[in-house]
């Protein structure tokens, strides 16, 4: 799933190409993606867009006459541009929405067959306001009111950094990578973390999440930001299980659950501890390795 480096890129890149101008058309290929009946998306032909804007994990375009659309990427959704006139195919089947400006195309795909991904238009601030989850945005956060938030609830560390109520735009790829920065164990409870755990927490998502939202900026400054993706090659341990942690070396684990998995150095975050994967810990009972030093 897109979270905040990828929906700051896909704004900045949206806000050069599309504010300043009118929608001219808009196509709907599956009426799964819409999720609101009110305004109707005809309403939006021939506004203006007037402003780009990041809620969260949502992105929000703003119109003419308080109109807004606000998209949810989820886990498979992606955007494209094609310039006016460029060559080049279309999403084809993966394709579920084109909107159509003087300057060329705004497309949303959507890998797989799940369709997750959501369109809702909403009218007035009011109704926008129900978008917002109400996360603390990280980056302009003090430390204080980072500890306020982490403090409110006592889950695991991660539940409460990826939790859009509690934080604004971090997922499962970022609060992996943030919380191997910070050293810290992924199932520790927030209530019994201490001051300076909760200071090295602060620093380490606030640096993780500039240094990514700089290194993809960069990577798109001349062109849209294509590569959208939760397993980067440059990633510490997201999507590396397995290989080698870039600290010391000892081999990347993971917790599974659902669609999701957490990835962690045993070494650098629960003191040499595995954490219980609750699938093969059922499964091995008494041969479970309780250490990384059983493993191999």
């Amino acid at each position: 799933m897109p979270e905040l480096p990828d929906i700051v890129v896909y704004v900045e890149a949206l806000e050069r190409r599309i504010v300043g101008q009118p929608l001219e058309e808009a196509r709907l290929n599956t009426p799964f993606l819409l999720r609101t009946v009110a305004p109707p998306l005809s309403d939006f032909v021939h506004k203006t867009v007037r402003d780009v804007r990041r809620f969260g994990k949502r992105i929000v375009i703003g119109f003419d006459d308080d109109l807004f659309m606000v998209l949810h990427l989820m886990i498979a959704g992606r955007l494209h541009w094609k310039a006016k006139g460029a060559k080049g195919k279309g999403g084809g089947r993966n394709e579920l929405a084109a909107f159509e400006f003087p300057a060329g195309t705004l497309t949303l795909t959507e890998a797989g067959t799940k369709r997750r991904a959501s369109l809702y238009l909403v009218r007035g601030t009011v109704g926008l306001a129900e978008h917002q989850r109400g996360g603390l945005e990280v980056l302009t956060a003090t430390e204080q009111q980072f500890a306020e938030r982490l403090r409110l609830e006592s889950h695991t560390v991660k539940r409460s950094l990826t939790d859009p109520r509690l934080f604004s735009g971090i997922g499962n790829a970022y609060s992996d990578e943030i919380l191997h920065r910070a050293k810290l164990s992924p199932i520790k409870l927030t209530g019994r973390l201490t001051d300076d755990e909760i200071s090295t927490l602060f620093a380490a998502t606030q640096s993780t999440l500039a240094e990514w939202t700089d290194r993809l900026r960069a990577e798109s400054v001349d062109s849209f930001p294509e590569k959208v993706t939760a397993f980067r090659d440059e990633m510490a341990v997201h999507g590396k299980f397995g290989k080698p942690c870039p600290v010391c070396g000892t081999p990347v684990q993971r917790i599974r659950y659902a669609d999701n998995e957490t990835n962690y150095c045993a070494r650098c975050q629960t003191d040499g501890r595995l954490l219980a994967d609750r699938a093969l810990s059922r499964l091995l009972k008494e041969d479970w390795p309780r250490s990384i030093d059983e493993v191999g």
